[in-house]
């Protein structure tokens, strides 16, 4: 991305010498802040597994635990964002800056960088003033101060800012990084210079802020979090009489949802079942079970998609668990690559709402909604998709060649059977402590964690230890990447809240022809269109608590439009061109996109066809509740 690199252009880019001091600042600066993420993850499961056991095994509560969750949680939140922008996993849209020749898109790439820097540099004074506050605030149950908490927010901040600085000057020539920093300056200069103009044009900053600064930001590279960061900034401070620091509360509100927990806990779980081998011998049963059929591992990759989704709560790892276990095999019998990877994409989509997904999650934590009945409700869904996808996997596999595959024997069966059992165990071992009130739906993963752990060395005897800490360490990164876009978006909808959008948008919506109908129809495109732009999370935490009052005023249960909206949510996330979970089943399979544009669309049709199907027939999400 160095465009100075040229012969005559050596005094663009920093010197070698000076580009490995920076490597090597970089790097002992981020074990710094990896080693404490990652001890923040297993902290948080030791914390969280003491509290089920000392409840309902000693039945003696520990009173301090959630509470003492609550504080290593911001700090993990925190951290984990640090190691994400250091990595660059922070989510982004790159569609666009992608189809530009090689200099615009190095460019793009140092704007990104420097918007993010010019976010977290306006956030720094008001994350400390907050802090401050929060100083005067003493927890009830441990009864220190509030303080210990809330300084993550300005260290997270600071140290984003750092490696902000430092990632621009590594990745960036200086011409490059001297333009991008004068951009963003000037943008921000004339939005500062049209502050006066903006008080007087009422509702249409929201128009400015939320769809010109948020879309443009997105569009242009800028990761998610800071774009919706940057939008809400400038239009509480721009255009309303807000002190900064109440969008650091917001954040810290929307960051710190002790069921939000579960984001990371389940992430690690995800990690574990494929390290301990449990995913690759469930697959191995699956196999075995249906592999003689035409399109027989097709049907194991949706049904295996769907049992891994009851464990893992990350679409990247049920896709990274399954696909390295069925490729290879199915494309020795002759499988085309981009149907493989547009049914991994598509059963990604598929498995949405199965429990316990970390959009669900979201959704009670932002709706108030039962998490025990959103898991109940989302199991039937995922399963009337995964026959409409089998629909479409026995027209296109009608003409397989399975002359060369000999059926398993059914001894062989009940053997692999016997080995993957364990495993296949697991997600209902999830869902009965729920149900059963064991555990809450945030402590239920770390008895899933306790429960690989034991399977992983004494079952299956696969465990490696020198694994774990890269493990805790991805984990808190994605986790940190996921908690920040939602602390982000939850002030954007505080904001948009404040404006009075919501009354706007209830009266809107209220008014449409048609009643209920039209407005799961008109839910069912709006979910599918912000599924594609800005992901699951997000989308549910900016509409969620817009739109699931006014479905509740029309008669739709709760749990209803809730698998409506996330299987339209998931429609669009693995939808190309847009959708990034498409790319990111390219990326596990090794698969060009090209490839699998044209298989997938078969099976987004499917899928649509199957999410009108749950749409219209409420019974499918609360029959059994």
């Amino acid at each position: 991305m160095s465009a100075g690199a040229g012969p005559g252009h050596g005094a663009l880019t920093p010197p070698l010498a000076e580009r490995g001091a920076l490597a090597r600042i970089d790097a002992g600066l981020g074990w710094l802040v990896e080693v404490p993420a990652a001890l923040l993850v297993l902290a948080n499961v030791v914390v969280l597994f003491s509290g089920v056991v000392a409840r309902f095994v000693l039945h003696r509560p520990l009173v301090w635990s959630d509470e003492l969750a609550s504080l290593l949680f911001l700090w993990l939140a925190m951290l984990g964002a640090v190691v994400a922008l250091r990595r660059g996993e922070h989510m982004r849209m790159t569609a666009l800056v992608a189809s530009l020749g090689e200099p615009r898109r190095a460019l793009m790439e140092a704007v990104a960088i420097a918007a993010g820097l010019a976010f977290l540099t306006l956030l720094g004074w008001p994350a400390w003033e907050y802090a401050a506050d929060e100083a005067a605030i003493t927890t009830p149950a441990l009864e220190i101060s509030g303080a210990w908490r809330a300084a993550a927010l300005p260290v997270g901040v600071a140290l984003m800012a750092a490696f902000s600085v430092l990632r621009l000057l590594r990745v960036a020539s200086i011409k490059q990084a001297v333009q991008a920093v004068v951009l963003v300056a000037v943008v921000a200069a004339v939005f500062w210079a049209a502050g006066p103009r903006l008080h007087d044009l009422g509702r249409l900053n929201l128009l400015i802020f939320f769809v010109g600064v948020a879309g443009g930001c997105v569009l242009a590279g800028i990761p998610i979090a800071f774009a919706f960061g940057l939008a809400t900034f400038g239009y509480l401070a721009l255009t309303t009489g807000t002190p900064l620091p109440v969008i650091v509360g917001r954040m810290d509100e929307g960051m710190s949802h002790l069921i939000l927990l579960a984001v990371p806990l389940f992430v690690f779980l995800g990690l574990l079942i494929e390290m301990t081998g449990m995913a690759r011998v469930m697959v191995a049963f699956l196999a075995g079970l249906l592999g003689h059929v035409k399109g027989g591992l097709s049907y194991v990759l949706i049904g295996a998609m769907y049992l891994v989704s009851g464990i893992s709560g990350s679409k990247a790892a049920d896709m990274a668990a399954i696909a390295p276990a069925l490729f290879p095999e199915m494309k020795k019998r002759g499988a085309d690559e981009g149907d493989l990877v547009a049914l991994l994409a598509a059963t990604g989509a598929q498995t949405e709402t199965v429990p316990p997904s970390l959009v669900l999650i979201t959704i009670g934590s932002v709706t108030g909604v039962s998490i025990a009945a959103l898991f109940t409700g989302g199991l039937l869904p995922a399963v009337v998709l995964g026959l409409v996808l089998c629909v479409v996997v026995g027209f296109r596999c009608r003409n397989e060649d399975l002359s060369q595959v000999q059926r398993t024997p059914w001894t062989a069966v009940a053997r692999l059977f016997a080995i993957a059992l364990p495993s296949l165990a697991l997600p209902f071992v999830i869902r009965a402590a729920v149900v059963g009130g064991v555990a809450t739906a945030t402590e239920v993963s770390t008895l899933g964690i306790a429960y690989s752990v034991l399977a992983g060395l004494f079952v299956y005897r696969q465990f490696d230890w020198r694994r774990l800490a890269p493990m805790l360490v991805n984990t808190a990164a994605l986790s940190g990447a996921i908690l920040l876009i939602i602390g982000t978006a939850t002030a954007m909808a505080w904001g948009l809240t404040q404006s009075g959008f919501s009354r706007w948008l209830a009266e809107l919506m209220g008014a449409l022809p048609g009643g209920r109908p039209m407005f799961l129809a008109v839910s069912v495109l709006a979910f599918t269109v912000l599924g594609s732009v800005l992901e699951g999370i997000p989308a549910i935490v900016l509409f969620g608590p817009l739109l699931f009052p006014i479905a509740r005023q029309l008669g739709v249960h709760d749990v209803h439009y809730a698998m409506v909206v996330v299987l339209s949510m998931g429609l669009g996330l693995f939808a190309p061109p847009l959708g990034v979970g498409y790319y990111a089943a390219c990326a596990i399979g090794r698969v060009n996109p090209d490839k699998g544009i044209r298989p997938i669309v078969g099976y987004l049709l499917a899928l649509l066809v199957g999410t009108i199907v749950v749409a219209a027939v409420p019974w499918i999400s609360i029959g059994f509740l």
